[in-house]
Protein backbone atom coordinates (compact mmCIF):
# COMPACT_ATOMS: atom_id res chain seq x y z
CA UNK A 1 0.00 0.00 0.00
CA UNK A 2 1.33 3.46 -0.90
CA UNK A 3 1.23 6.39 1.51
CA UNK A 4 -1.96 7.58 -0.21
CA UNK A 5 -4.95 6.51 1.86
CA UNK A 6 -2.96 5.36 4.89
CA UNK A 7 -4.79 6.22 8.08
CA UNK A 8 -3.41 8.76 10.55
CA UNK A 9 -4.90 9.89 13.87
CA UNK A 10 -4.24 13.46 15.06
CA UNK A 11 -5.28 14.64 18.52
CA UNK A 12 -6.26 18.25 19.09
CA UNK A 13 -6.78 18.90 15.39
CA UNK A 14 -9.64 21.37 15.51
CA UNK A 15 -7.70 24.61 15.54
CA UNK A 16 -4.26 26.22 15.57
CA UNK A 17 -1.27 23.95 15.09
CA UNK A 18 -3.42 20.82 15.09
CA UNK A 19 -5.52 22.11 12.20
CA UNK A 20 -2.35 22.92 10.25
CA UNK A 21 -1.08 19.37 10.82
CA UNK A 22 -4.40 17.91 9.69
CA UNK A 23 -4.25 19.99 6.51
CA UNK A 24 -0.63 19.06 5.78
CA UNK A 25 -1.26 15.34 6.23
CA UNK A 26 -4.44 15.45 4.19
CA UNK A 27 -2.63 17.28 1.38
CA UNK A 28 -0.01 14.52 1.49
CA UNK A 29 -2.76 12.00 0.74
CA UNK A 30 -3.29 10.45 4.16
CA UNK A 31 -6.73 9.50 5.46
CA UNK A 32 -6.91 11.70 8.55
CA UNK A 33 -9.13 11.40 11.60
CA UNK A 34 -8.66 14.10 14.19
CA UNK A 35 -10.00 14.69 17.68
CA UNK A 36 -11.13 17.94 19.22
CA UNK A 37 -12.49 18.92 22.62
CA UNK A 38 -14.43 22.18 22.39
CA UNK A 39 -13.65 23.39 18.87
CA UNK A 40 -16.71 21.82 17.25
CA UNK A 41 -17.43 24.69 14.88
CA UNK A 42 -13.77 24.98 13.86
CA UNK A 43 -13.53 21.22 13.32
CA UNK A 44 -16.62 21.22 11.11
CA UNK A 45 -15.26 24.15 9.10
CA UNK A 46 -11.88 22.43 8.70
CA UNK A 47 -13.47 19.25 7.36
CA UNK A 48 -15.60 21.28 4.94
CA UNK A 49 -12.61 23.31 3.73
CA UNK A 50 -10.48 20.21 3.11
CA UNK A 51 -13.32 18.51 1.22
CA UNK A 52 -13.87 21.67 -0.83
CA UNK A 53 -10.21 21.63 -1.88
CA UNK A 54 -10.07 17.86 -2.36
CA UNK A 55 -13.49 16.23 -2.79
CA UNK A 56 -11.90 12.78 -2.55
CA UNK A 57 -10.16 13.53 0.77
CA UNK A 58 -10.69 11.00 3.56
CA UNK A 59 -11.18 13.28 6.56
CA UNK A 60 -13.17 12.88 9.77
CA UNK A 61 -13.48 14.66 13.12
CA UNK A 62 -14.27 13.11 16.48
CA UNK A 63 -15.13 14.84 19.77
CA UNK A 64 -12.93 13.50 22.58
CA UNK A 65 -11.95 15.21 25.83
CA UNK A 66 -8.44 13.91 26.50
CA UNK A 67 -8.59 15.33 30.03
CA UNK A 68 -11.24 12.68 30.73
CA UNK A 69 -9.46 9.41 31.42
CA UNK A 70 -12.62 7.42 30.66
CA UNK A 71 -12.98 9.10 27.27
CA UNK A 72 -9.36 8.29 26.43
CA UNK A 73 -9.89 4.67 27.45
CA UNK A 74 -13.01 4.44 25.27
CA UNK A 75 -11.14 5.85 22.28
CA UNK A 76 -8.21 3.48 22.87
CA UNK A 77 -10.53 0.47 23.01
CA UNK A 78 -12.18 1.60 19.78
CA UNK A 79 -8.78 1.86 18.12
CA UNK A 80 -7.76 -1.57 19.38
CA UNK A 81 -10.93 -3.14 17.97
CA UNK A 82 -10.53 -1.55 14.53
CA UNK A 83 -8.15 -1.71 11.61
CA UNK A 84 -4.44 -0.96 11.81
CA UNK A 85 -3.41 2.69 11.65
CA UNK A 86 -0.28 3.88 9.86
CA UNK A 87 0.30 6.99 11.93
CA UNK A 88 -0.43 8.89 15.11
CA UNK A 89 0.32 12.54 15.89
CA UNK A 90 -0.30 13.60 19.47
CA UNK A 91 -0.77 17.34 19.21
CA UNK A 92 -3.39 17.98 21.90
CA UNK A 93 -2.01 19.97 24.79
CA UNK A 94 -3.04 21.66 28.02
CA UNK A 95 -1.15 24.40 29.82
CA UNK A 96 -0.83 25.47 33.45
CA UNK A 97 1.41 28.38 34.43
CA UNK A 98 2.56 28.87 38.00
CA UNK A 99 5.77 28.97 40.01
CA UNK A 100 7.25 25.66 41.13
CA UNK A 101 6.63 26.50 44.79
CA UNK A 102 2.93 27.03 44.09
CA UNK A 103 2.04 24.01 41.91
CA UNK A 104 -1.41 22.61 42.62
CA UNK A 105 -1.27 18.84 42.20
CA UNK A 106 -4.79 18.48 40.80
CA UNK A 107 -4.14 21.08 38.11
CA UNK A 108 -0.74 19.57 37.32
CA UNK A 109 -2.31 16.13 36.99
CA UNK A 110 -4.88 17.49 34.52
CA UNK A 111 -2.05 18.80 32.36
CA UNK A 112 -0.15 15.52 32.68
CA UNK A 113 -3.26 13.59 31.65
CA UNK A 114 -3.66 15.50 28.38
CA UNK A 115 -0.02 16.01 27.48
CA UNK A 116 1.46 12.70 28.58
CA UNK A 117 -0.93 9.98 29.76
CA UNK A 118 -3.32 10.35 26.81
CA UNK A 119 -0.33 9.72 24.55
CA UNK A 120 0.71 6.73 26.64
CA UNK A 121 -2.70 5.05 26.34
CA UNK A 122 -3.36 5.88 22.69
CA UNK A 123 0.11 4.90 21.52
CA UNK A 124 -0.29 1.63 23.43
CA UNK A 125 -3.48 0.97 21.49
CA UNK A 126 -1.81 1.66 18.15
CA UNK A 127 1.76 0.38 18.47
CA UNK A 128 1.18 -3.39 18.46
CA UNK A 129 -0.75 -3.46 15.18
CA UNK A 130 1.89 -1.17 13.69
CA UNK A 131 4.71 -3.49 14.72
CA UNK A 132 2.83 -6.49 13.34
CA UNK A 133 2.44 -4.63 10.04
CA UNK A 134 6.13 -3.62 10.30
CA UNK A 135 5.34 -0.04 9.45
CA UNK A 136 4.14 2.97 11.39
CA UNK A 137 4.88 6.57 12.29
CA UNK A 138 4.28 8.26 15.64
CA UNK A 139 4.96 11.95 16.20
CA UNK A 140 4.54 13.78 19.51
CA UNK A 141 4.27 17.55 19.60
CA UNK A 142 6.25 18.54 22.67
CA UNK A 143 7.88 21.83 23.59
CA UNK A 144 11.24 23.49 24.03
CA UNK A 145 10.03 23.88 27.63
CA UNK A 146 11.01 20.23 28.08
CA UNK A 147 14.59 21.14 27.15
CA UNK A 148 15.09 24.58 28.70
CA UNK A 149 13.79 25.83 32.06
CA UNK A 150 11.40 28.78 32.06
CA UNK A 151 10.14 30.42 35.29
CA UNK A 152 6.46 29.83 35.95
CA UNK A 153 6.24 26.95 33.47
CA UNK A 154 7.34 23.96 35.52
CA UNK A 155 4.12 21.88 35.48
CA UNK A 156 3.72 22.20 31.72
CA UNK A 157 7.42 21.55 31.18
CA UNK A 158 7.29 18.45 33.37
CA UNK A 159 4.44 17.00 31.31
CA UNK A 160 6.30 17.63 28.06
CA UNK A 161 9.50 16.17 29.52
CA UNK A 162 7.61 13.03 30.53
CA UNK A 163 6.25 12.86 26.99
CA UNK A 164 9.78 13.11 25.61
CA UNK A 165 11.06 10.29 27.83
CA UNK A 166 8.19 8.05 26.73
CA UNK A 167 8.77 8.86 23.06
CA UNK A 168 12.43 7.91 23.23
CA UNK A 169 11.73 4.68 25.08
CA UNK A 170 9.01 3.73 22.60
CA UNK A 171 11.33 4.58 19.72
CA UNK A 172 14.08 2.19 20.76
CA UNK A 173 11.59 -0.55 21.56
CA UNK A 174 9.85 -0.40 18.18
CA UNK A 175 12.62 0.56 15.73
CA UNK A 176 13.44 -3.00 14.62
CA UNK A 177 9.80 -3.52 13.65
CA UNK A 178 9.59 -0.64 11.23
CA UNK A 179 7.93 1.95 13.47
CA UNK A 180 9.45 5.40 13.96
CA UNK A 181 8.67 7.59 16.99
CA UNK A 182 9.81 11.21 17.10
CA UNK A 183 9.38 14.37 19.17
CA UNK A 184 8.96 17.87 17.78
CA UNK A 185 9.84 20.66 20.22
CA UNK A 186 8.26 23.91 19.05
CA UNK A 187 8.99 27.26 20.61
CA UNK A 188 6.49 30.11 20.47
CA UNK A 189 3.77 29.51 17.86
CA UNK A 190 1.44 32.25 16.70
CA UNK A 191 -1.82 30.65 17.88
CA UNK A 192 -4.60 31.50 20.31
CA UNK A 193 -2.71 29.69 23.09
CA UNK A 194 -0.18 32.53 23.12
CA UNK A 195 -2.75 35.32 23.18
CA UNK A 196 -2.01 35.76 26.89
CA UNK A 197 1.50 36.93 25.94
CA UNK A 198 0.26 39.67 23.60
CA UNK A 199 1.58 42.46 25.85
CA UNK A 200 5.05 40.90 25.85
CA UNK A 201 5.19 39.73 22.25
CA UNK A 202 7.70 42.28 20.98
CA UNK A 203 10.11 41.51 23.82
CA UNK A 204 9.69 37.76 23.36
CA UNK A 205 10.29 37.97 19.62
CA UNK A 206 13.45 40.01 20.22
CA UNK A 207 14.90 37.03 22.12
CA UNK A 208 14.27 34.58 19.27
CA UNK A 209 17.18 34.50 16.79
CA UNK A 210 14.73 34.28 13.87
CA UNK A 211 13.01 37.39 15.22
CA UNK A 212 9.46 36.08 15.08
CA UNK A 213 7.01 33.52 16.43
CA UNK A 214 6.50 30.39 14.33
CA UNK A 215 3.48 30.12 12.11
CA UNK A 216 1.52 26.86 12.59
CA UNK A 217 2.58 25.64 9.16
CA UNK A 218 6.27 25.98 10.11
CA UNK A 219 5.72 23.13 12.56
CA UNK A 220 3.07 21.25 10.58
CA UNK A 221 5.38 20.77 7.60
CA UNK A 222 8.03 19.20 9.84
CA UNK A 223 5.39 16.86 11.26
CA UNK A 224 4.23 15.93 7.76
CA UNK A 225 7.82 15.18 6.73
CA UNK A 226 8.17 12.71 9.61
CA UNK A 227 5.27 10.74 8.09
CA UNK A 228 6.89 10.72 4.64
CA UNK A 229 9.05 7.97 3.06
CA UNK A 230 12.10 10.22 3.37
CA UNK A 231 11.92 10.11 7.17
CA UNK A 232 11.98 6.33 7.45
CA UNK A 233 15.38 6.21 9.20
CA UNK A 234 14.64 8.99 11.70
CA UNK A 235 13.51 7.71 15.09
CA UNK A 236 13.99 8.76 18.69
CA UNK A 237 14.80 12.26 17.45
CA UNK A 238 14.10 15.55 19.20
CA UNK A 239 13.56 18.24 16.58
CA UNK A 240 13.39 21.85 17.83
CA UNK A 241 11.28 24.09 15.60
CA UNK A 242 11.88 27.32 17.47
CA UNK A 243 13.72 29.79 15.27
CA UNK A 244 16.99 29.10 17.10
CA UNK A 245 15.60 29.83 20.56
CA UNK A 246 16.96 26.69 22.24
CA UNK A 247 20.35 27.12 20.55
CA UNK A 248 20.94 30.60 21.92
CA UNK A 249 22.33 31.61 25.29
CA UNK A 250 19.68 33.24 27.46
CA UNK A 251 22.09 35.95 28.60
CA UNK A 252 23.97 37.88 25.93
CA UNK A 253 25.40 41.33 25.14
Amino acid sequence: MSDTGKRVLVTGGGRGLGAAIVRALSEAGFAVTFTYRSAAAEAEALVAAIRADRPDAAIAAKAVDLADRGAVEALAEELEAGETWFGFCHNAGASYDTLAAMVDQDKAEEVMQVNHFAFVRLSRALIRPMTRAKQGRIVAIGSVAALQANPGNVAYAASKAALLAHVRGLAVESARRGVTVNYIAPGFIDTAMLAKFADYRERLESQIPAGRFAQPDDVAQVAAFLFSPGAGYITGAVIPVDGGLSAALAAHR
